[in-house]
């Protein structure tokens, strides 16, 4: 990393050379910043000063013939500005040094996630969509060294309160050549998580309200049920945009699983997120003002660009990868590296007309959108399926702008989101080498984020507690030093075929998996179909329509094909076995599991999607053998409060030896398991 002593002059010219170039094709066109001032209270950090916020909206435009853009579905049935370009616009969100030149020069950009930032726990601070009035700046993990915090809108179904400084995107809206409006099949999987609710709002108006011919409602209370037929006169359109049930007043029933197929109209061109994010981040790379002169408030000083993200938006970079967006109009490098935290190996529901980008599937979540579809890795592979050969990394090795990354996930995207195919040959038969460009990482016996350990919510047991974020920022350090220096990163931590350590959900006993008392073990998880999505699919049109039962529509021949998936083995102690383990799973105090069921009142034993488990052990040897638990209690383990502590100190200094724990964090690990022992008085000292 250069020291924080400004620009070199090269740079400089560099950017001025590249404002004054012809102009490209697509573009941010103009910036509007509607709030400009102090951030953390005007607190200053070390070396690097003050910070300061600036709030606004992006306007930007592409050529639709271009083949940079042409591959964004419908892009070509958009309106046309005066240039024949498609125009959209985005809020924006940026926390910079005041004075750049003590800055790093180093951006951290996170795409949020349906509108709202979700880099808090990671940076240190409690979240929210205003990070900038955090009430402990010192505490935070960016700005102390120097980055700039960069956002902005991509999904058009994000929430809409930007007085919360939620980050969207306004989207043109496709039309027939002639004008009138497209039509074309759409779909809703509602589940409601109440029994209050009598009506839904449909991501796409309806085209009709008087022909429901062609519409179709289902219900059905588990994921394995045959799904029952609501008769039109069950059920009726509110307007275009909401159905209800009748009679008026019906409510839909908690957690009940409600499918709905109906004709719609005018969809927008979601795709273009994709070219939004592209341009943004190669403007205040790149330009030094927008069209009319407004000057780009980081001009001349972005030497690297880093994502950090969080579930949702590592989808949509996935597919941005996979489509070639990390090379700008000039053919010059967007992102030079990527932290992904538990995206595993999705697409998005994006690049496809009709699409719902806030989607995303799960063993019993949003069943039947495009999203899992083949290629699933980033380097090339041959789909056995359909003789399709393919890799998400493809355009950017052509072009040589692809970005490092750290792909790191947890056993959630396993279980529900097939994420062994990140890693194994399509077929299902062996493992993949690490391409050079990326590493992997198993987060162990994780679920997707962090959940509340006091708390069932929706599910059997206590939620999953372990906490990622103390490792991803060792390893956003890590991507730093390899972008930069070339320092090569943690090696990958995954399960494998080859050491036994990753299998098929196997019954109970092959997996490892202990007989817990009170425990219900299925074996659930995910099964990635090769769908039959309609002729015109790989034109970005569906044209599915979901038959009024899912056993049907899974026996067709054309969508029963299955590509094989794994998940992690487990220990004895129903921990797994692979993966990087943090303080807790090392030296641990309870199972803690990447799935989670349902409990019967809400659907059970269907999944609990993204949730996991924790299943505390017993205290004593007494206590295990009256539960006639199989697993060692906290005491048979570690005998007093001195020899737990002396263990989980260890834990800590391998971790730090293997870059995956920094010095600053380590207190807070260490104390973090003196505090649990402590409140459940699990063990005396002697």
């Amino acid at each position: 990393m250069e020291t924080r002593k400004g620009l070199k002059p090269a740079l400089v010219a560099a950017a001025v050379a590249a404002a004054f170039a012809a102009p490209v094709e697509a573009r941010i066109t103009k910036i509007e910043i509607t709030s400009r001032g102090p951030a953390f209270g005007g607190v200053e950090f070390p070396g690097v000063g003050a910070y300061e916020r600036l709030v606004g909206v992006a306007s930007g435009e592409v050529n639709p013939a271009s083949s940079n853009n042409s591959m964004i579905v419908d892009v070509n049935l958009a309106p046309k500005n005066a240039r024949g370009n498609v125009e959209y616009k985005f809020d924006f969100y940026i926390l910079k040094p005041v004075d750049l030149s003590k800055g790093n020069h180093r951006v951290m950009y996170e795409p949020p996630n349906r509108g709202g930032k979700t880099f808090g726990p990671f940076n240190r601070t409690t979240g929210g969509n205003d990070p900038s009035s955090t009430t402990n700046p010192l505490g935070q993990f960016l700005a102390p060294r120097g980055y700039t915090m960069v956002f902005s809108g991509w999904d058009k179904a994000a929430g809409t309160n930007t007085a919360n400084f939620n980050a969207t995107i306004t989207l043109p809206i496709a039309k027939n050549a002639d004008g009138t409006s497209i039509t074309g099949p759409s779909y809703e999987y509602i589940v409601m998580g109440n029994a209050t609710t009598t009506s839904y709002n449909l991501n796409y108006p309806a085209a009709s309200l008087t022909d429901k011919s062609a519409a179709k409602l289902t219900r059905r209370a588990r994921i394995d049920d045959a799904a029952t037929v609501i008769p039109a006169t069950g059920w009726d359109f509110v307007d275009a945009n909401s159905i209800k049930l009748l009679p008026d007043g019906t409510t839909f029933a908690a957690n009940d699983i409600y499918e709905f197929s109906y004709v719609a109209k005018d969809p927008t061109v979601n795709g273009l997120g994709l070219a939004a994010v592209r341009d943004w981040n190669s403007f205040l790379r790149f330009n030094v003002t927008d069209d009319s002169g407004t000057a780009n408030p980081l001009a001349g000083d972005v030497q690297k660009i880093y994502t950090y993200v969080l579930s949702q938006p590592g989808r949509l970079l996935n597919d941005f990868r996979y489509y070639g967006f990390n090379q700008d109009e000039s053919g010059r490098k967007v992102f030079d590296g990527m932290l992904q935290w538990i995206a595993a190996a999705d697409g998005l529901n994006l690049n496809l007309r009709f699409s719902q980008p806030q989607r995303t599937q799960r063993n019993r979540q949003d069943q039947l959108y495009a999203e899992g579809i083949f290629p699933f890795a980033h380097q090339s592979t041959t789909d056995p399926l359909t003789g399709k050969t393919a890799g998400r990394y493809d355009k950017c090795l052509a072009s040589n702008t692809c970005p490092l990354a750290l792909e790191v996930y947890s056993a959630n995207e396993y279980w529900v989101k097939a994420a062994s195919l990140f890693h194994t040959n399509p077929a299902g038969t062996q493992d993949l080498a690490d391409p050079p460009y990326a590493r992997y990482y198993l987060m162990s016996s994780h679920q997707h984020g962090t959940g509340n350990g006091t708390a069932r919510g929706s599910c059997q047991q206590l939620g999953n507690p372990l906490n990622a974020n103390p490792t991803l920022r060792a390893l956003f350090i890590a991507l730093d030093q390899w972008a930069t220096n070339g320092t090569a990163p943690p090696p990958s931590a995954i399960p494998r075929l080859a050491d036994g350590t990753l299998a098929a959900a196997m019954p109970q006993s092959g997996m490892g998996f202990p007989n817990i008392p009170g425990v219900q073990y299925t074996g659930l998880k995910s099964t990635r179909f090769l769908l039959n999505y309609g002729p015109q699919f790989d034109s970005g049109i569906m044209t599915i329509n979901p038959p009024a039962t899912v056993a049907p529509f899974f026996d067709n021949p054309a969508n029963g094909k299955i590509y094989p998936t794994f998940v992690p083995k487990t220990d004895s102690d129903g921990n797994d076995v692979a993966g990087i383990k943090v303080p807790d799973v090392m030296v641990p105090l309870a199972t803690y599991t990447g799935w989670s069921l349902r409990a019967a009142a809400n659907g059970g034993p269907d999944g609990c999607e993204g949730s996991g488990q924790m299943i505390p052990f017993a205290k004593t040897r007494a206590d295990r053998e009256a539960a006639a638990d199989p697993r060692l209690s906290v005491a048979e383990r570690y005998g007093t409060f001195g020899q737990y502590m002396y263990a989980r100190g260890n834990s800590i200094v391998q971790l730090m030896n293997q870059r995956l724990l920094l010095d600053e964090d380590a207190y807070a690990e260490y104390t973090a398991g003196l505090a649990a022992v402590r409140a459940g008085s699990l063990l005396k000292d002697e």
